[in-house]
């Protein structure tokens, strides 16, 4: 190649090379903000020369592919800290709406206990009053509909939660099927030595996505792509997907919640991250604690007030000994007034109307011990206390999170973004 022809061929490389590059670099501007877009570099190299006799004489330039920045490191690390960010924040979104039902230890349940017991001192000096026994009950009904009402919401959430974690399934499922199919396509174009850039950056988005429902890992191969859970559970493998099924399972607390099933192998409780793992701690270990912390307050304080009632006489003709104030004794949820009559209340200690007497053994019930060794007032306490014990610590640690996240995909801008 020599003369005009090699000087036009040589000019002529360079100028197609020239419009492609200005065509890879439109296209980054176009796609600046389009999520998940990769920048695109053109890869360009000296055409091989050509020997004129004694001498190598050059052949111009050849675009040898158009190739996406990525750091494979950094996308692992992004996809780690997804699955974590995304865990807390699940799990707090539903502590947070725990948390409004036991915000303070002074509302609430809490409130209910402290207007009991002064019910039963403003009855004291005159316990033969109808009017101010009906208040002991009054305020009796409240505390045990306050005790049902967050038994009932809690159960509720749970409820809430299992159709969430169902659901959840099938967006995983969805989205392995749609992994599946474009690392399919890339396999396709890279067996016809075609570009497969834009296929990767789709997939890779979809695999971030699916990294904020459920623990995921990438493991390259020559077929193209593994996904597997922590536990080495198998989600996609190359153009094949592996869909996860729920299973209705009754706990020890005899709650039927649904697992997350991988053919016969329960993998509910192996989940490390994502949305996914966030709710079932929510669900299995959370909501249950609290409701056993609830059904031990109610349960130890309605026992002992039973108990006490029983030492006294009622306002009857003849007294009588007193009879349980409380029934449903066993869980928040069942708690009821069974009394309906103030005259049954047990106030007096010797059978008299004037006596008083009982009243003092009611009243000590709020300084005994009801549940783990703590008065009524101390118990619910510790229970709001480790609500917000577990709101506050699970916020901290989903802004730290959140901010190692953010640095993540800050860094991955500056080497992928336009």
């Amino acid at each position: 190649m020599s003369g005009l022809f090699g000087s036009l061929s040589v000019a002529l490389s360079g100028l197609s090379v020239s419009q492609q590059e200005m065509e890879t670099t439109s296209n980054n501007v176009a796609n600046a903000n389009t999520p998940g877009y990769t920048r695109e570099v053109s890869d360009v190299t000296a055409a091989d020369p050509v020997e004129i006799g004694s001498l190598n004489v050059g052949t111009g330039v050849v675009l040898e592919k158009i190739e996406s920045l990525r750091d494979p490191i950094l996308q692992i690390q992004i996809n780690q800290a997804t699955q974590q960010n995304s865990a807390l924040n699940a799990s707090l979104t539903q502590l947070q709406q725990i948390q409004t039902q036991f915000a303070s230890d002074s509302s609430g349940i809490g409130a209910d206990i402290s207007n009991f017991f002064n019910s039963l001192q403003q009855l004291s000096p005159n316990p033969s009053d109808l009017t101010l026994r009906q208040g002991v009950l009054t305020a009796a009904d409240t505390l045990a509909t306050d005790f049902n009402n967050a038994a009932q919401n809690l159960q509720t959430q749970r409820t809430n939660v299992d159709q969430n974690v169902v659901q959840m399934v099938t967006q995983v499922n969805s989205l392995t099927s749609q992994i599946a199919s474009v690392d399919q396509q890339i396999s396709n174009l890279q067996d016809a030595n075609q570009g497969t850039n834009t296929l990767v950056d789709t997939r890779n988005n979809l695999i971030q996505q699916l990294s904020g429902v459920i623990d995921v890992q990438v493991i390259p191969t020559d077929q193209g792509i593994t996904l597997a859970t922590s536990n080495g559970t198998t989600l996609v493998s190359g153009s094949q997907s592996f869909a996860l099924t729920t299973q209705p399972v009754v706990g020890a607390d005899g709650v039927q919640v649904q697992h997350i099933m991988a053919g016969t192998d329960d993998i509910t409780n192996s989940l490390t991250g994502g949305s996914l793992a966030g709710l079932i701690q929510i669900r299995d270990q959370e909501i249950p604690s609290i409701e056993t912390s609830l059904n031990q307050l109610a349960t130890g304080l309605a026992t002992n007030l039973n108990a006490a009632n029983a030492k006294g006489l009622d306002l009857e003709t003849p007294p009588v000994q007193g009879g349980p104030i409380f029934s449903g004794v066993g869980a928040a949820a069942t708690l009821t007034v069974s009394m309906t009559n103030p005259a049954l209340i047990a106030a007096s200690s010797d059978g008299t109307p004037g006596s008083n007497g009982n009243l003092a053994n009611l009243s000590a019930v709020a300084n005994q011990d009801v549940a783990n060794g703590q008065t009524p007032i101390d118990a619910y306490s510790t229970l709001v206390g480790q609500v917000g014990s577990a709101t506050s610590n699970t916020s901290a640690d989903a802004d730290s999170s959140g901010l190692i996240l953010q640095q993540l995909q800050d860094q991955n801008g500056s080497v992928s973004g336009v």
